[in-house]
């Protein structure tokens, strides 16, 4: 897919990890949204695309929020570009996951609430990766941290669950690993007049300790063992993007990274019986929304 991007709107030579999900995100986010973007990124590993000093690497309009504040920001930019009638530029906050699902929660939900038009994305990456791999909300069970060195004890928080409990317009969860489907899902966002948000499994070679050349590998088992469902939330009617035929095992996935090396049999059971509660959650309600 990388082949079939037109514009090059992010500078090459980079200084992201070797195998970086989320500069691949990133990439396809622009290619879809054109020039006509404003990108919004707090201090996280986005950072490294924003820049410092006089030097970016976006070729379109970026901007550094605090950490806890980038919708808050989106909100501002957003009404402004209302106001002067510039209803063609695409807002977006491109935060990772602790600046989203934690330090970054209020601003969000608040934001949501009011209705701002802007497109959120969380690439989650499943730690504080920028700053030392430290644990967060979206550390799943079981996963090596540098502040949980034997493997978290509590699950993931479920901020997509959260953000549709209070009517966001347009959601959806995405993945590095199909491309076609979180491009997909980009141009659906940027036709909402409204919030919208998408929720990326970023996959990070570093920090979840897995070679560089299986990045995408590592983001399509999650998919394919079940733990990482396809689907968007349009108004709240529910529909699955991607079904896999058959499920892999949990295992594949978990062996493949070092960071869950510590990760016992009871926590496997309760991700691998999380898995078909969410499942059976999403085919019910896709049913519904028929």
């Amino acid at each position: 897919m990388m082949s079939e991007m037109k514009k090059n709107l992010i500078a090459h030579g980079l200084s992201t990890c070797e195998g970086c999900a989320m500069e691949i995100i990133a990439r396809n986010t622009l290619d879809v949204l054109g020039e006509k973007t404003i990108v919004l990124t707090p201090p996280s590993c986005s950072a490294i695309l924003t820049g410092y000093g006089w030097e970016t690497g976006w070729k379109v309009p970026g901007f550094q929020s605090n950490l806890e504040n980038i919708a808050a920001y989106c909100t501002g930019i957003s009404e402004a570009m209302k106001l002067q009638g510039k209803d063609d530029v695409n807002v977006v906050a491109f935060a990772g996951d602790g600046g989203t699902v934690d330090i970054g929660l209020q601003a969000l939900s608040a934001a949501v609430e009011r209705g701002h038009r802007f497109i959120y994305i969380c690439y989650d990456n499943e730690a504080y990766m920028n700053t030392g791999i430290q644990r967060s909300g979206g550390t799943p069970m079981g996963a090596w941290t540098t502040t949980t060195p034997s493997g978290k004890s509590e699950g993931k928080k479920d901020i997509v669950a959260m953000l549709r409990a209070q009517g966001i317009p347009y959601i959806a969860t995405a993945s590095a690993g199909h491309i076609p489907d979180l491009r997909e899902k980009i141009r659906k966002a940027s036709r909402v007049d409204g919030p919208s948000y998408l929720h990326v499994m970023t996959p990070c070679s570093t920090g979840w300790r897995f070679k560089a050349k299986d990045t995408v590998t590592v983001a399509r088992l999650a998919v394919d063992t079940g733990l990482w469902p396809l689907f968007e939330a349009v108004y709240g009617k529910v529909r699955i993007t991607y079904k896999p035929k058959e499920l892999k095992p949990l295992k594949e996935y978990l062996d493949l990274q070092g960071r869950f090396r510590n990760i016992t049999s009871e926590q496997v059971e309760k991700i691998e019986e999380q898995i078909r509660k969410d499942l059976e959650r999403l085919s019910r309600e896709e049913d519904l929304s028929k």
